[in-house]
């Protein structure tokens, strides 16, 4: 066994002693938590029915006396949830006239709750939450924030494995909702919805409010919508999401929205093609995946936005889709308009009618669903770009690392073949893995990559390391060479809290050598948790693009698209929401244009983040036109507008503004910036606004 060494993430909770990797330092602790006994025939899997919330649903908070969930429980109780209490430690009594309670497991012994929704800072200890909702057997188990500390959630996921009680959605998720039940847990913007007969499983939240406002203008409404989120590790994944809606009573047509990021798309076309294979009369299915056109190598917003070496593209992520049966759509404007159709095709199909043109055995074709053909590739990641999510060290420094957890490291000489070999995230299991392929060719590294997974907890043993090495087609003298190195990776995995740790090896003498490597750390241990202050003072901000890195202070994500030469990315994008933001290039890209920068404001963009977002992209001289476009979910289409009048007035911005709103507040969004008397083309329909930036964009 190659053990696992600790990892010190809440010295404040009662410890248990965990084994050690050879060569490193003592272990030190981690949390222990007593969890419901998982029989043979039951296992996490088994929770995936606690996601089909309703009327009778018991809703409870926790962080209950919190600005942010005082406000969003009084708005769903007004709604019609049935809010039944909540928690914050250490404090008895009345919140909103409801029971609060100093701990879960109390409020579950008197409130009998069936969801309970987490509304506690990252900073606050998010996993802690998860954890003691779990331990109290909460049967849905929300968690909204993010910025959650990758190992933290790799430990959480480790417990769920081990009880079939609870099921957790998110970290980074905008919650899940019955229209039809009126049973909100979340976010999500309620002026969208309305009682109907469309789920939508989603990875965006502005993505799926759009895509909700669209089925709601297409008179379909929405039954139950599950916001799996952007995090690296969901609690529950796409495919599981369209497995309850597929079996939910209520729901006659699904939206998918999807975007880059491990295999999660996959294995949901997958599981569709499956599913219509064995179903007599199966749910029509439309789509939406972001990602086409994002940068190399970079995360796009969300956490789970980034694809490592052996993982589809979005371009991938469609074809699958689409060759499932799957309906597929470039913005999500258009979800409803295509369901519509969808549904009606079904509906002549069950009833012994012919289906017709454009859709043919359920497979997409030309026509109002697809606005390109995209190619079907899958691509590897480009080594040369960094992301930003993620703080990455500089190979001599990596070097370093790896010499002080005892492996020679050195520059290769040119000398013998080089593999890939490296520790990483298998998101499908939900654990940590190893990624190893003979070879570093482009052209072939991608099919001849495989995954090794191995339990969080108990980490890699011997049998594992024989099989890399043989898919590795390693020497049969390199065995005890090959462990050092997988031992010192994995003791720097955990000990650092990596996300990836990528090197290429070659086999000297019977050695295995470390001849390249590329060292990747999560900076929510740092941002989040004050842990890890040492790796991220490795971090040198002279040597990354300065506007990058201002507006990373302004908590907004930018990154620059193509080269500084390149004229024709010229089109500035300020977007709230990262699927947004995604998608926003993709379909610019669709109608014939290119796009400067990727922008997201966040969910929640104020005015100031607005005339920020403006300030950072006129920076860029290339830029011949502003794009604004605001989907209002949690952002009022008011208060955006605001920012915009705000921005033009105190900036006097050298280009014209195309500002496209839609969403809460969209008609008040529209009268302010018509009557501003200002020279900004305001428009509510993408298509209509992305056509006259691309025109005053000179492409």
């Amino acid at each position: 066994m190659l053990p696992r060494p600790s990892l010190p993430l809440r010295p404040c909770r009662s410890p248990r002693s965990l084994p050690r990797l050879s060569g490193t330092s003592q272990p030190t602790t981690l949390p222990r938590r007593a969890f419901s006994a998982t029989g043979p025939s039951q296992d996490y899997a088994s929770t995936l029915k606690n996601l089909r919330i309703g009327k009778h649903t018991r809703v409870m908070f926790q962080g209950f006396t919190g600005k942010l969930a005082t406000a969003n429980a009084a708005e769903s109780i007004a709604w019609g949830t049935n809010v039944v209490g909540g928690v914050t430690p250490g404090r008895t009594g009345e919140h909103l006239g409801l029971p609060l309670l100093p701990t879960v497991q109390d409020a579950v012994e008197r409130l009998r709750p069936d969801v309970t929704g987490i509304y506690v800072a990252a900073h606050q200890d998010v996993p802690g939450a998860v954890e003691e909702a779990v331990a109290a057997e909460v049967p849905l188990v929300v968690a909204v924030a993010e910025h959650i500390p990758l190992h933290d959630m790799l430990r959480v996921h480790a417990m769920l494995k081990t009880q079939s009680r609870s099921r957790l959605v998110g970290a980074n998720s905008p919650g899940v909702i019955s229209a039809t039940g009126r049973c909100r847990v979340g976010f999500q913007p309620l002026p969208c919805f309305a009682p109907g007969k469309i789920g939508v499983a989603a990875k965006s939240g502005t993505l799926s409010y759009e895509c909700v406002a669209s089925t709601t203008r297409a008179g379909l409404g929405q039954s139950l919508c599950i916001g799996v989120g952007g995090d690296i590790l969901p609690g529950t994944d796409l495919r599981e999401a369209l497995m309850v809606l597929a079996e939910e009573e209520d729901t006659e047509g699904i939206a998918l929205i999807g975007e880059i990021g491990g295999w999660g798309e996959m294995e949901a076309a997958q599981w569709i093609k499956e599913y219509n294979a064995r179903t007599a009369n199966p749910k029509p299915i439309v789509g939406l995946i972001g990602g086409v056109h994002a940068a190399p190598g970079r995360v796009m917003g969300h956490a789970g936005a980034f694809t490592v070496l052996g993982e589809p593209d979005a371009r991938a992520n469609i074809a699958a889709l689409e060759a499932a049966g799957v309906t597929m759509v470039n913005h999500p404007s258009k979800i409803g308009d295509a369901l519509k159709a969808r549904l009606a095709e079904h509906t002549k199909t069950t009833s012994g009618g012919q289906p017709s043109s454009p859709f043919k055995s359920g497979v997409q074709q030309r026509g109002i669903h697809t606005a390109v053909r995209r190619a079907r590739t899958t691509q590897p990641r480009s080594p040369q770009h960094q992301q930003k999510r993620h703080l990455y060290i500089r190979e001599d420094q990596a070097f370093d690392l790896l010499r002080q957890y005892g492996v020679t490291a050195a520059e290769y000489s040119g000398k013998g073949t080089r593999r890939f070999l490296a520790i990483s995230i298998d998101r499908s299991t939900r654990s940590p893995c190893i990624v190893a392929s003979p070879t570093t060719e482009p052209d072939l590294a991608v099919s001849q990559t495989k995954r090794f997974p191995f339990d969080y907890n108990r980490g890699l043993d011997g049998l594992q390391a024989n099989r890399i090495a043989e898919h590795l087609k390693l020497g049969p003298r390199t065995g005890d060479s090959l462990r050092k190195v997988l031992g010192s990776l994995a003791a720097i995995f955990y000990d650092k809290e990596a996300f990836l740790l990528e090197t290429r090896v070659v086999e000297r003498l019977g050695e295995v050598k470390i001849v390249n490597a590329r060292f990747g750390f999560d900076d929510a241990a740092h941002r989040t948790a004050n842990r890890q202050a040492d790796i991220h003072a490795l971090r040198d901000p002279a040597a990354e693009d300065p506007a990058e890195v201002e507006a990373e202070r302004d908590a907004i994500v930018l990154i620059r698209l193509g080269s500084s030469d390149d004229r024709s990315c010229s089109i500035g994008t300020v977007v709230n929401g990262a699927g947004l933001a995604m998608n926003t290039l993709d379909a610019l890209a669709d109608a014939g244009g290119r796009a400067a920068n990727f922008l997201d404001t966040g969910g929640k963009a104020t005015s100031e983040t607005v005339k920020k977002s403006f300030e950072l992209v006129l920076r860029d001289e290339r830029v011949r036109v502003i794009f604004v476009n605001i989907f209002g979910g949690l952002t009022r289409g008011d208060m955006i507008a605001r920012g915009v009048v705000l921005a033009f007035e105190e900036l006097r911005p050298r280009v014209p503004v195309v500002v496209r709103i839609r969403g809460t507040n969209e008609a008040e969004g529209q009268r302010i910036i018509a009557e501003s008397g200002l020279p900004i083309y305001a428009f509510d329909d993408f298509e209509e606004a992305a056509a006259k930036a691309i025109e005053l964009s000179g492409q």
